[in-house]
């Protein structure tokens, strides 16, 4: 009996704890879009009223929106998930090390090391190690400085990595650049061009650059501006 009072207190704790984070990233979400809980409930009376409206087509009329409210539930959380995540990246958009944010949303498989290069003007390169090969990602005010700074380290890289692939890509909303929201992603569709005994040889290559993680620059991101990892495979 004691045991099994200790699961359940267990399970408790756990429910609080996903409610308590839900409320708080409702309320990280709701500063940059106020209507996110009117959309998301919307979604969910909108699945009802079709399973409603199935019913009144093929009966019995009652059971269909029995059916249909773990699918209503369902979509409003992949609606509220979307649209947080989105408010979330809005919130930390230019902000220094926004990238690195979007980085550490990669799945299993990525090594990512944050900062690897930077300048005066706090422009930052980080690195993710995975099977496309080493991607670097660039970040900063100007994209041509951005541009230099990556040319510089691809081309250091690719004196260490031999035939690897040294990709780079430059954070931004303009011409050639990838949006911070779609960073992620972008980065897990690069073609594969490594095994994984491959990428391990390459992390242990890249260690003779001597390159330790530079201190982020001045202005780190806002504490509760964390993007969430709901529409993120899991690791």
């Amino acid at each position: 009996m004691a045991r099994k009072s200790s699961d359940e207190k267990g399970a408790t704790g756990a429910k609080k704890g996903r409610l308590a984070q839900i409320r708080q990233t409702y309320r990280m979400a709701k500063k940059t879009d106020p209507r996110i809980g009117w959309i998301s409930a919307a979604a969910v009376l909108a699945v009802i009223v079709i399973m409603i409206g199935v019913g009144l087509l093929v009966e019995p009329i009652w059971l269909w929106p029995i059916i249909g409210l773990p699918l209503a539930l369902l979509a409003g959380a992949l609606v509220f998930g979307r649209r947080a995540e989105r408010a979330a990246y809005l919130q930390i958009e230019g902000q220094p090390g926004a990238a690195m944010a979007a980085l550490g949303t990669l799945r299993r498989g990525w090594d990512v090391t944050p900062v690897v290069a930077t300048n005066k003007y706090q422009d930052v390169v980080h690195r993710a190690v995975g099977r496309p090969g080493v991607v670097l990602v660039g970040e900063g005010t100007s994209a041509n400085r951005v541009t230099n700074l990556l040319t510089q380290e691809r081309r250091r890289h690719a004196r260490v990595v031999g035939e690897v692939p040294v990709l780079d890509i430059t954070v931004g909303n303009g011409p050639d650049q990838v949006p911070l929201r779609r960073v992620a992603k972008h980065v897990m569709k690069l073609p594969r061009s490594l095994r994984p005994a491959e990428v391990t040889e390459l992390r242990a290559r890249l260690r003779a650059l001597g390159t330790q993680p530079v201190p982020m620059p001045k202005g780190p991101l806002p504490r509760n501006a964390k993007v969430p990892r709901s529409q993120m495979p899991p690791r």
